[in-house]
């Protein structure tokens, strides 16, 4: 039987996303994946029982990748509770998300693979819904303005505006994605 490291395969779902992000998950094979964790040929094959197993383990690995770290969560917790401040957290998610470039296009890329894979639509459903459930849920908690209908909505806005920076990123400048940010929160936000 074949030893399995942790780390490896931590590394091995790494590499995973980077080639979702750079081939799209058409071009996501064992081979593909071993030679982009720089591990010998059929190192994959022997950590993951299918293509599917490694699509579904790449999904969950961008979401914990995506996660703030605990210094985030900790100045978040201490910052000031009105819409300038949301507004702060919004651009510092924005630049959060889109700092993790090619872990956000292997979530894309994922998520139109899921329109074709009922199990991989499943787990993503089962992620995404939490991840709105806990941002909403997160919200309450802080004390911020707005309610959870803002929260949907701004989760949906910002979204977008991070794949419009990440596809296409010359369509708005650095100045006019920091406005729509603010304008987004301005308007979406209701103050108490």
């Amino acid at each position: 039987m074949v030893r399995r490291n942790d780390q490896r395969r931590a590394a091995l779902v790494d590499a995973a996303i980077e080639v979702l992000a750079q081939e799209g998950a058409r071009g996501l094979t064992f081979r593909a994946v071993d030679k982009q964790a720089a591990v010998p040929a059929g190192t994959a094959s022997n950590y993951f029982s299918g293509r599917d197993e490694l699509l579904t383990q790449a999904g969950a690995r961008v979401y914990e990748r995506l996660q703030p770290d605990e210094a985030t969560i900790a100045r978040q917790r201490a910052a000031g509770r009105d819409r300038e401040t949301y507004a702060e957290l919004m651009r510092e998610l924005v630049g959060r998300v889109a700092g993790f470039r090619t872990g956000y296009l292997a979530l894309l890329e994922l998520r139109l693979e899921a329109t074709r894979r009922p199990e991989l639509r499943k787990v993503l459903t089962e992620r995404v819904r939490a991840d709105v459930d806990a941002n909403v849920a997160y919200h309450a908690d802080s004390g911020l303005p707005g309610d959870a209908m803002a929260v949907k909505l701004l989760m949906l806005t910002l979204n977008w505006l991070i794949v419009e920076q990440l596809t296409l990123p010359d369509v708005f400048s650095a100045a006019e994605r920091e406005q729509l940010v603010r304008a987004a929160v301005e308007r979406l936000v209701v103050p108490d």
